[in-house]
């Protein structure tokens, strides 16, 4: 299993998730994390978290899939944020001197599954502040459109805006005062999008303020199974608010911090120091 990703990470990948807030790497995870990560998504969604939620609506087809936090229960998630090149490629890509390890997740999307991933922003579901806070997004399959590949609003990520967070459960869960997001459809003529086909072991990063929503997955023959991992760097600070997100627990530290702690840890750390394994 690869500790570092398969082939640099360019300059010119680097700038363009500066510029789009959004970049495809291709081909960064070998053969044995993609076998090791099935199992592990397959036992996941058997045996699931306190966190985990079904997100297809009531008596539609399909099933969307989603768990938080599984390296804090399950050890090969935990090797996978400690171990694999994820944390290490969040960090180049945001051009940070480490990695903390945010949350991870499962999303995933059976065949034949209409429910769709609502246009949102990711920072406002979380207490979170700064530049330096992204994801990576693992495929474990091939991913097309028809599969539910994610589509991005490119640069949206400055538009410096905090929209409130749309539940992806359908109800309204989430309380804060931020804006709506905007009705990106009608927009669509002075937008400029990016949605990426991808092969198992390719992954996107997304900066953690652009706006980004998925289809449900049509296709009758695939699935479409994302790990997930969602990472801070350098400049994040702890922005905890009420009505937001459920983390695994209470971090214990103050407002403004950096995150440093046991449930954000340092996964990777420049000049060779990486965070020992938890």
């Amino acid at each position: 299993m690869n500790a570092i990703p398969m082939r640099d990470i360019s300059n010119a990948e680097i700038e363009k998730y500066e510029e789009d807030g959004i970049v495809l790497l291709k081909d960064m995870f070998d053969a044995s994390w993609l076998a090791r990560l099935t199992e592990l998504a397959e036992e996941d969604m058997a045996d699931p978290g306190p966190l985990h939620m079904e997100l297809e609506a009531e008596g539609k087809p399909g099933r969307f899939f989603f768990d938080t936090f599984m390296w804090t229960r399950k050890a090969g998630f935990k090797d996978f944020v400690f171990n694999s090149p994820a944390a290490r490629i969040a960090a180049t890509v945001m051009q940070s001197g480490k990695a903390n390890i945010f949350f991870d997740q499962l999303l995933i999307k059976e065949p034949g599954t209409e429910e769709p991933t609502p246009w949102h922003n990711d920072m406002p579901y979380w207490p979170v502040d700064g530049r330096q806070v992204c994801t990576v997004w693992l495929a474990l399959d091939v991913v097309d459109k028809a599969s539910g590949a994610v589509e991005y609003v490119k640069g949206s990520h400055k538009w410096d805006e905090r929209y409130h967070p749309p539940a992806f459960a359908g109800d309204d869960r989430y309380k804060t005062d931020f804006a709506k997001v905007p009705d990106i459809e009608a927009m669509r003529g002075e937008l400029t999008f990016a949605q990426f086909e991808m092969q198992p072991g390719d992954c996107t990063v997304h900066h953690g303020l652009l706006v980004h929503g998925a289809p449900g997955n049509a296709r009758s023959d695939r699935r479409r199974r994302a790990v997930v991992t969602r990472w801070a760097g350098d400049d994040a600070t702890y922005y905890p608010r009420p009505g937001i997100q459920k983390m695994a627990w209470e971090p214990g530290i103050e407002p403004g911090a950096p995150l440093d702690c046991d449930l954000w840890p340092v996964a990777w750390r420049e000049a060779g120091n990486a965070a020992p394994a938890r």
